[in-house]
């Protein structure tokens, strides 16, 4: 059993993949911004503990993670707003990664986005470029840190009935967050999977298969 913070919580991904691991054994501790999604996140198996992410400071991250066995990151502002998205999405997730250096945690599992990457191609002017351009810099953070990590990098998500397979071999553009949620449960109990990149669409190919090719 251990003990995993998430970031978060309320988050559709987040969510499933907190009554997993609680199904499972493990503690989750959710971390949300509005209290009124405690209900909810109980009713998944989380714990929830109520904080702003985009109003954390290094030390706030560090006493937080402090004293987990490992740390979720699925946080993110969700569109809209360019300058929340670098608050959250870049700002936030970097002090998290090392808040959890600070605090001797050394596991991270950081839910990001396939095309998360040095060459991701989202033109400078379109409003997509913030959130791309935030994942690719807290992507190349987090593998610089010398933390246990692993980048879960699906595509496009759904609400699709999970199929427990994935697949990157170019024959889907899309997952379920269901299956998503499996690969970042999967990966949290799978020590091999740290130091890993893995981008995933849909597929054939069963997760833990996928998880040892």
């Amino acid at each position: 059993m251990s003990d995993i913070i998430l970031f978060g919580g309320h988050g559709k991904v987040a969510l499933l993949a907190t009554r997993i691991l609680t199904d499972r054994g493990h503690r989750v501790t959710s971390v949300i911004r509005n209290p009124d999604q405690q209900d909810e996140v109980r009713a998944h198996g989380g714990e929830p503990r109520i904080a702003d992410v985009q109003e954390q400071s290094l030390t706030d991250f560090a006493d937080l993670i402090r004293g987990h066995d490992a740390v979720v990151w699925s946080a993110g502002a969700g569109g809209g707003s360019a300058d929340r998205t670098w608050a959250i999405d870049r700002d936030a997730a970097v002090l998290s990664v090392q808040g959890a250096a600070q605090a001797g945690v050394d596991r991270y599992v950081m839910v990001s986005w396939s095309g998360s990457q040095l060459d991701h191609g989202i033109p400078q002017d379109q409003d997509f470029f913030a959130y791309a351009q935030s994942k690719m810099i807290a992507d190349a953070v987090l593998r610089d840190s010398g933390l246990q990590w692993t980048v879960v990098a699906p595509s496009t998500l759904t609400d699709d009935e999970p199929t427990g397979s994935v697949d990157w071999d170019g024959s889907a553009s899309q997952v379920p967050r269901g299956d998503v949620a499996h690969v970042v449960a999967d990966v949290l109990e799978d020590p091999s999977t740290a130091g890993r990149t893995l981008r995933f669409n849909g597929g054939s190919t069963p997760i833990a298969d996928f998880l040892r090719s």
